[in-house]
C-alpha cells in the first residue's frame, strides 16, 4: 500500500489558510492535550437532528468540560453544529425522547449527577431527579414515560431501607467521618481498576419521568437488588449492558452473579428484570458459563440479539452474534463463519440486519450483517469507528485514523457517501503537519502473515534517515492500528522528527481468533519473534529508518515486553537492539502479578491456572529471572492507583535497574491509574518521554 496523503482533502482549506511562507510544524503533545474531542453521536428518532458531546480543555490545559452540541441535518444551509447546553454546564450521556422533542442528559451541576431535560426547540435545562446519590447511566423507556437507571447503593441498604439512596449516602458519609480508617474484607474484589471496594454495588432502578412543572423524582423501584452483581459491570460497563423490552414491561441486563468467585469469573448472564420490580429475575443464558453481553431487541420484541463468548475465564474470546427467539428461548448463531469479534450490535431493517463494529486487520470498521444468511458487508472502513447510532435511513458515526483524530460523520444505510459534521485534527490545527502512514506485512512466527504500521516523521525528506520510536501495544490482546489515541499517539513522535514502527504481533486482535489465542501461555515466545522479525522487515523495506537510533516503548503488556526485551533480545555479538527503553506500568514479575492484580481470570487464563497450581508457567516467561542481563537505559512510569498492574511492578523494575547501575529514571504519578488522564500529567508524561528519546537517539 502507498503512504496516505499528508493531509486529507477535508483539511485542504485549513492548510490553505496558513499565512504565505509559514512553515508547518509537527504535531505536539500540547496539541493532543488541547484538542476538542467530539464523541457520543445520537440521532433523533426521525434522523433529522444530531446531538453529540464536545470536550473542551481550557487555555491553560488544566481542566476540561463537556457540553452538548446539535446539528440540523436537513437544514438548507450547511451551517456547523451549535452549542446546545448552556456555557458552564458539564454534561454527558445524551439521548432523545421517543418523540424527538426532548434531549436528556446527565450532569452534576447541582452537586450530584442527576438526569436533566431540554427541549430540542431550545430552553433552559430542567432537573428531573434529585436522588441522594449519583445516577451512573440511564435509558428512557420505549413509550417515554419512565426511565431505567443505575446507581451505586450500599449493600447494607436493602429493601427495608425507607430510602436506599439516602441510606447509601449516609453510610458513605459515616465512613468518611470515622476516626478509624481500617477496612475489613472477607472476599475478593478488595479493589478494582483504580478504586477500593467500599461496600457499594451498582443497582438498576426504574422511575417515572416527571411531567413539566412536576417535582423532581426522589424515589424509584429497585429491579436488580436480588442479584449479587453490578449493572453495569465495573469498571468499564455502560448503558449497553442493559436494554428495555419494546413493550416496556421488562428489561434485559448483562450481569455477573458470581459471589466469592467474581475476581476469577467471566460468567456474565442475561437476566430478564420486571420493570415493576415484583417478579423475580430470570436467567436467559444460564447454560452458557462464559460472557453474554450487549442485549438489543428487534422492534417487535420477538427476537433478542446479543453477543456471547464460549470459553469461561477468557476475556479475549471471540464474541459470537446470537439471535434468541423470545417466545421459545431457541437460539442460533448469526454468521458463525465470520472470524471476527463484534463489540456492539444495533438492529436495523425491522430485525433483518444488524450494524456492528469489529476489529479487522488493523482497523475497526462498521459492518452490516444479514441476520438470515450471515452475509457480512463492510460499510465504513479506512480507520476506526468508535461509536455509531442509527435512526431511519441515517447513520451517525465517529471515525478516526492515525492522522485525522475523531471526526463525526453522517451517512445513509448503504454508506455510499460520508458527510463530515466536525473537523479533523488538521482543520482544528492549521499550520500543523501530520506524518504519513502505511500498513505493511511480513512473515512472522510460524511463518504467519503479521501486520504492522510505519509512520513517517513530519520533516521527512527522501534519502535521509530518522531515529525510530518502536511502539509495543498492551492488552496483550489489543492492537496499535489505524486509529487515534489520546495516550499513545504515533503522531506525537512523528511531530518531533521520529519515525514510528508498530507491530501487531501474535495475540493481537482483528486477525482471527486463532491469532489472538496464540499469545496465551507464550508471552515471551511468538510475540517476541514477531517483534524481532517485524523490526528487521521494516528496516529492510523503509530505508529512512535508522536502526542504530531506536527506542522501544510500551505500556502494560507492552511494558512487560520492554522488560522481556531487556533481558532476551540481543544480536549475535550480545548487543541490545535499542538505545533506550520506556516501560509504562509494565509487568515485571509474572508470578507476583498473578497474586497482586485484581482481575484474576486474566492471569489464570494466560498462565493456565493459579500461581499455586501452575508455578512453572508463571516462571517460564518471567522478566524478573533475566535482570542480570539488563544493560539498556530505561525510563519507568508508575501510577499509584493502578490496580491492574500495581505500582510494585514498576518499582521493582526501577529498583533492578538502579541496583545494576543502569541509567534509569522513574516517573511516578500519585494520582493516576493504569493510564495518565489529567491534562497536566499527560503533558509531563510526554515531555519526560520525549526528553528521554532525545537524550538517547537524538531528534
Amino acid at each position: 500500500m502507498s503512504f496516505r496523503p499528508l493531509l486529507l482533502p477535508l483539511c485542504l482549506l485549513a492548510v490553505l489558510s496558513v499565512p504565505s511562507g509559514a512553515a508547518a510544524r509537527g504535531f505536539e503533545a500540547r496539541d493532543l492535550v488541547g484538542l476538542d474531542r467530539d464523541a457520543s453521536p445520537v440521532l433523533s428518532p426521525d434522523g433529522r437532528k444530531l446531538v453529540f458531546t464536545r470536550r473542551v480543555v481550557d487555555a491553560a490545559r488544566e481542566s476540561a468540560s463537556t457540553g452538548l452540541w446539535i446539528e440540523d441535518l436537513v437544514a438548507r444551509d450547511a451551517a456547523p453544529p451549535v452549542r446546545f447546553t448552556p456555557e458552564g454546564w458539564n454534561v454527558n450521556s445524551p439521548s432523545f425522547s421517543p418523540d424527538g422533542a426532548t434531549v436528556y442528559f446527565l450532569s452534576a451541576k447541582g452537586g450530584t449527577q442527576q438526569l436533566y431535560a431540554m427541549p430540542v426547540a431550545g430552553g433552559a435545562p430542567r432537573q428531573l431527579t434529585a436522588f441522594a446519590t449519583d445516577i451512573g447511566t440511564y435509558r428512557v423507556s420505549p413509550d417515554g414515560r419512565r426511565f431505567a437507571f443505575s446507581a451505586d447503593i450500599h449493600d447494607h441498604c436493602g429493601a427495608d431501607a425507607a430510602d436506599r439512596f439516602a441510606c447509601s449516602k449516609a453510610r458513605v458519609d459515616a465512613t468518611a467521618a470515622s476516626k478509624a480508617s481500617g477496612v475489613i474484607y472477607d472476599q475478593l474484589f478488595v479493589r478494582h481498576w483504580d478504586t477500593w471496594k467500599d461496600g457499594r454495588t451498582s443497582r438498576l432502578f426504574v422511575a417515572g419521568l416527571p411531567a413539566a412543572g412536576a417535582a423532581t423524582v426522589t424515589q424509584a423501584t429497585a429491579v436488580s437488588s436480588t442479584l449479587d452483581g453490578d449493572i453495569p459491570a465495573k469498571p468499564f460497563g455502560g448503558v449497553d449492558d442493559y436494554t428495555w423490552a419494546p413493550d416496556g414491561g421488562s428489561l434485559v441486563a448483562s450481569v455477573r452473579v458470581a459471589g466469592r468467585a467474581a475476581a476469577w469469573s467471566t460468567n456474565f448472564d442475561l437476566y430478564r428484570l420486571a420493570a415493576d420490580g415484583i417478579a423475580a429475575p430470570v436467567n436467559l443464558t444460564a447454560d452458557n458459563p462464559a460472557w453474554d453481553a450487549g442485549p438489543v431487541f428487534s422492534a417487535d420484541g420477538a427476537t433478542l440479539f446479543y453477543r456471547a463468548m464460549r470459553r469461561p475465564g477468557f476475556e479475549a474470546d471471540r464474541y459470537a452474534m446470537v439471535a434468541m427467539d423470545v417466545a421459545s428461548s431457541e437460539r442460533r448463531e448469526i454468521a458463525p463463519g465470520w472470524d471476527r469479534s463484534p463489540s456492539r450490535l444495533a438492529v436495523i431493517e425491522d430485525g433483518a440486519a444488524l450494524l456492528v463494529t469489529a476489529q479487522d486487520t488493523g482497523e475497526y470498521p462498521l459492518f452490516r450483517v444479514d441476520v438470515a444468511t450471515g452475509a457480512v458487508t463492510r460499510l465504513v472502513g479506512d480507520g476506526t469507528v468508535s461509536a455509531f447510532d442509527v435512526a431511519g435511513d441515517t447513520i451517525a458515526l465517529s471515525r478516526s485514523t492515525i492522522q485525522t483524530g475523531d471526526v463525526l460523520y453522517t451517512t445513509t444505510r448503504d454508506a455510499s457517501t460520508l458527510r463530515a459534521i466536525t473537523p479533523t485534527a488538521a482543520e482544528r490545527l492549521p499550520g500543523v503537519a501530520f506524518g504519513e502512514y502505511e500498513q505493511f506485512t511480513f512473515r512472522g512466527a510460524r511463518n504467519a502473515t503479521v501486520h504492522g504500521y510505519v509512520v513517517k516523521p513530519v520533516d521527512y525528506i527522501e534519502g535521509r534517515t530518522y531515529p525510530v520510536a518502536f511502539l509495543i501495544h498492551g492488552g496483550p490482546q489489543g492492537s496499535f492500528g489505524n486509529g487515534w489515541s489520546y495516550r499513545w499517539n504515533p503522531q506525537t513522535y512523528a511531530g518531533q522528527g521520529y519515525a514510528v514502527v508498530m507491530i501487531d504481533f501474535h495475540g493481537s486482535t482483528g486477525y482471527g481468533q486463532a491469532f489472538t489465542d496464540a499469545i496465551s501461555g507464550d508471552w515471551g515466545g511468538k510475540p517476541l519473534e514477531d517483534l524481532q522479525k517485524g523490526w528487521a522487515a521494516a528496516q529492510d523495506r523503509y530505508a529512512f529508518l535508522d536502526g542504530d537510533r531506536a527506542c522501544a516503548l510500551g505500556a502494560s503488556y507492552g511494558g512487560y515486553m520492554v522488560n522481556w526485551i531487556a533481558g532476551n533480545w540481543f544480536d549475535r555479538r550480545g548487543n541490545a537492539p535499542f538505545k533506550c527503553l520506556v516501560n509504562h506500568n509494565g509487568v515485571f514479575d509474572t508470578r507476583s502479578m498473578g497474586l497482586v492484580t485484581e482481575e484474576l481470570w486474566f492471569t489464570e487464563w494466560e498462565f493456565g491456572g493459579t500461581v499455586a497450581a501452575n508455578p512453572r508457567a508463571y516462571e517460564k516467561f518471567n522478566p524478573a529471572r533475566h535482570i542480570g542481563k539488563w544493560t539498556t537505559p530505561t525510563l519507568v512510569v508508575a501510577g499509584q492507583n493502578d490496580f491492574r498492574v500495581p505500582v510494585d511492578q514498576s518499582l521493582s523494575s526501577f529498583t533492578a535497574l538502579q541496583r545494576r547501575g543502569i541509567e534509569s529514571k522513574l516517573l511516578y504519578f500519585p494520582d493516576e491509574n493504569h493510564w495518565v488522564l489529567k491534562p497536566q500529567n499527560s503533558l509531563l508524561w510526554h515531555d519526560t518521554v520525549n526528553a528521554w528519546l532525545k537524550q538517547h537517539i537524538g531528534q
